[in-house]
């Protein structure tokens, strides 16, 4: 994803946010019955039991969204397991898409997914920490993080629900398959792999790269050669980017540093 798509989805963030919060005070005082945002209290398990049963009234559609780790605070069993069995819940007739960082790719689920007569559609892209369940159009249920900590709501707010509908497409288009991502082979080649991307994608030139991982210039440009092809690109700059796009670039690689050195 570009630089210009991730601040588009950052803005977006922060305007679901600041709509959550400003619904939440203009129908504090209705009932509940009325409320069309509502704050969720309680652990994690809650949020739990909460996306169940939305999970199992659904009837046509289910977006999840899973960016965000939960933190030491929230109860035991609330983690990818439970969450990933949750979606098994779901009536066959239900299409289900699940939107994850590269962090929190579940390898197992996708795995499990190879096999499945209707499987769940897994893509990977960069997204700010948000979990969001959102079922046939009608209810979203969001966890993110305000000034006030973690808050969990339950969304049935239409103008809300639009504007995140618009935010999963828009990323869901340019989002990774998680069957598409790229295997190096074990971890030295994957961590060398990774090296060389970094080299890339900083512009470094062949030469200081290849000193820096102590090969010659023949062997980098070897391997800088499969790599491309493994990525399906054109040029350096192309691989580069497909790079970023499916998360493979180490962490301590910015733009325009060294390949294996720390900002």
């Amino acid at each position: 994803m570009s630089d210009r798509a991730e601040d588009e989805l950052e803005q977006a963030l922060l305007q679901v946010q600041t709509l959550i919060e400003s619904t939440v005070a203009i129908h504090r005082d209705r009932s509940v019955q009325e409320q069309r945002i509502t704050v969720i209290d309680g652990g994690y398990r809650t949020v739990l039991r909460q996306a169940r049963e939305l999970i199992h009234g659904a009837t046509r559609s289910i977006d999840i969204v899973h960016a965000r780790m939960p933190d030491a605070q929230e109860e035991p069993g609330g983690g990818e397991g439970a969450e990933r069995q949750l979606i098994y819940d779901a009536a066959d007739t239900v299409t289900v898409r699940l939107l994850s960082s590269p962090a929190l790719v579940d390898e197992d689920f996708v795995r499990e997914q190879l096999g499945m007569e209707r499987p769940v559609a897994i893509r990977i892209a960069r997204v700010p920490p948000l979990q969001a369940l959102m079922v046939d159009g009608a209810a979203a249920l969001v966890v993110a993080e305000s000034a006030v900590g973690r808050r969990a709501s339950m969304i049935r707010a239409p103008e809300l629900l639009h504007t995140l509908s618009t935010l999963f497409e828009n990323v869901w288009r340019d989002a990774v398959p998680a069957g598409e991502r790229i295997v190096f082979g074990n971890r030295d080649r994957s961590a060398l792999a990774r090296q060389i991307l970094a080299a890339l994608w900083a512009g470094v030139t062949d030469e200081v790269a290849a000193r820096d991982l102590a090969v010659s210039v023949r062997t980098y440009r070897r391997h800088v050669a499969e790599i491309m092809a493994l990525l399906g690109a054109n040029s350096r700059f192309q691989a580069g980017v497909r790079a970023a796009e499916l998360g493979l670039l180490p962490p301590a690689a910015p733009p325009g540093g060294r390949p294996g050195t720390r900002p």
